[in-house]
């Protein structure tokens, strides 16, 4: 028997699930559908009582480098350039803010602009300007997009710096950004040792965030007092068993670990497939050209939970493991509610791709609940319920079935495996729909474009994933011609890098499966040591992309050329003079057999 009861207080305060939009580009495609199917896809991941309901969205603060799945642009490439209408990440908060005001929004850094390091890869040695840097980009984000930030990070998987976490928190307090919260180090437990003996680093940190914990805590972080989030987990295919894996950590993140969010990376599989870590998100929109899109099963595994409680309410005391395997949580909001989410998977069916899973059995079993306390009055319980089937592929996802009655505070259910099931007084619980999205298609094969955009909606150009560097709308107001309105590459000086860029700046669009392809594309080369290449068949991206081959067609700004099949230059197919110069266009053609 499991008994719910609050007479002898109750757990943590639940601050809610969440999806973590970058880490890097992986939204990239979503500003590329068209209404109404990107709407529809927002609605299925922010709108409240519709699908996954999402209490939190964290967003990459782009830095110009590869942070994963390719580069976020900054919004200062130098120190004395600002600009917050670059990229995604703004827009897509605005859209989550539209469809829930009560939304938290988490801005963290992968990589930070070279000048940030002042031409090294370490962001910590100026402090001042490095949480300046970080500051600007929260009082931009309230200046021009009226967006009030709650939490910003330090520098995603990567050592933590004591002093500088402690400068930022003066940085914000004197910008009147008090309210604003520490969460800190976004990597393992480490931080949790030196806020037990360091007064200032634990009063400037807010949130202990840990990544991949297993579902697991340690005893330090405990001892802090602090609050402890999983601010990045998941991390999994999007298909049967990353729903299975979804469903069990998000219980037992709390039974085991009492950590009170957790928050998937990613958000949703919005870039080419082929990239890094393909389909890891909690649904998948990877074909804009198409409008085609995928609402996967982690959306309504998260909707048993993201419906039913909301930030604030309160874990009981009275939860854990089931005894034949499983666990359960119960929640309230300190009114009469009570929710209840119970998973059965099977460790076979619920492995994250990190870390490993020790091995556990589950089984069929008989569950007796027994509400006591202030929920011994509740008469009935709505019930919505999901089975993933590993051998049919027939799954029941979100189903509202007939309310369990309560006799004396009692019910009973037969529990099955790979099952979750979210008992709740909560009767707002709806299962969202929209018609069939467009039929699957591949990437155009034939497709142009002249970037002739008077007013860009995005920085970026439709469908060009920048791998390193980054390429943006510029107007040539020198060029009254046809080439008055481009692209053009603007990271001048190696990032303070996170992943692995390549030395060469590249782009990428289209079918990585294309093998007989001509390329064309006007070109300008800007300085007199300057150099361009078009490439096919490029084989790597994403973390790989310095190890990138295929067939690389450059040109130079001293008149030679070279075709090479790596990125790196090395493996020179062919060379020669070319009549490339600085200063004017040139339409550089590629064809591969």
């Amino acid at each position: 028997m499991y008994i719910m009861n609050d007479r002898f207080g109750l757990g943590k305060r639940f601050d809610g699930i969440g999806g973590l939009s970058g880490g890097g580009a992986t939204s990239r495609l979503l500003i590329n559908y068209k209404e109404p199917y990107r709407s529809q896809i927002l609605d299925y991941l922010f709108k409240p009582n519709f699908g996954a309901s999402l209490h939190i969205l964290k967003v990459e603060i782009g830095g110009d480098s590869q942070t994963t799945d390719g580069t976020e642009p900054s919004h200062m490439h130098n120190g004395t350039d600002e600009n917050y209408f670059r990229g995604y990440e703004w827009w897509l908060m605005k859209e989550a803010k539209k469809r829930n005001p009560n939304i938290t929004l988490i801005g963290l850094p992968w990589a930070f602009p070279g000048w940030v390091g002042n031409g090294s890869n370490w962001p910590y040695s100026f402090p001042d300007i490095t949480s300046n840097y970080v500051v600007s980009w929260v009082i931009g984000a309230k200046k021009y997009h009226g967006l009030d930030i709650d939490y910003v990070g330090v520098w995603n998987e990567r050592e933590f710096d004591s002093k500088y976490i402690q400068v930022l928190r003066d940085t914000l307090d004197r910008a009147g950004l008090t309210n604003i919260g520490i969460i800190a180090a976004d990597g393992n437990w480490a931080i949790s040792d030196a806020m037990l003996v360091d007064p200032y680093l634990n009063d400037a940190v807010e949130i202990i965030g840990v990544h991949y914990p297993g579902t697991t805590t340690v005893r330090d972080a405990l001892l802090t007092g602090k609050k402890l989030w999983s601010s990045e987990d998941y991390s999994t295919f999007n298909d049967n068993f990353g729903a299975g894996c979804w469903a069990r950590i998000l219980n037992w993140n709390y039974v085991n670990g009492r950590m009170t969010s957790t928050i998937s990376w990613n958000l949703i599989a919005s870039y080419y497939e082929d990239l890094s870590f393909g389909r890891d998100g909690l649904m998948t929109a990877e074909e804009p050209w198409s409008g085609h899109y995928v609402v996967e099963a982690p959306i309504w595994i998260t909707a048993h939970t993201t419906q039913f409680a909301q930030p604030g309410w309160t874990y009981l005391q009275t939860i854990g493991n089931l005894t034949h395997g499983g666990s359960y949580v119960a929640l309230t909001d300190g009114q009469g509610n009570l929710t209840i989410i119970i998973e059965t998977m099977t460790r076979n069916h619920s492995e994250c791709i990190r870390p490993s899973l020790p091995p556990f059995n589950v089984s069929a079993q008989e569950a007796t609940f027994h509400l006591k306390s202030s929920f011994a009055s509740i008469t009935q319980l709505q019930l919505w319920y999901s089975k993933l089937n590993f051998n049919t592929k027939k799954n029941v996802l979100f189903k509202k079935d007939d309310p369990i009655k309560i006799s004396d505070g009692y019910f009973t259910l037969k529990l099955d495996v790979d099952e979750i099931y979210t008992l709740t007084t909560v009767t707002t619980g709806h299962k969202g729909f929209y018609p069939d999205p467009p039929n699957s298609a591949s990437f155009p094969k034939k497709y142009f474009d002249d970037f002739n955009v008077e007013n860009p909606p995005f920085s970026e150009a439709p469908y060009f994933a920048d791998q390193t560097g980054v390429f943006e709308y510029f107007t040539n107001f020198s060029d009254p011609g046809p080439h008055n309105l481009t692209l053009r590459q603007v990271v001048k000086q190696r990032p303070v890098s996170w992943g692995y860029d390549a030395d060469q700046t590249i782009s990428i669009i289209g079918d990585h499966s294309w093998q007989d392809i001509t390329v064309s594309c006007d070109i300008y080369l800007e300085t007199a040591d300057g150099g361009v290449f078009v490439a096919a068949r490029v084989d790597q991206s994403g973390e790989e992309v310095r190890r990138s081959k295929g067939v690389f067609y450059w040109v130079f700004a001293n008149g030679t050329y070279k075709v090479t099949n790596d990125i790196v230059g090395k493996k020179v197919l062919a060379e020669g003079l070319s009549g490339t110069r600085r200063g004017i266009w040139h339409t550089l053609t590629l064809t591969v057999k």
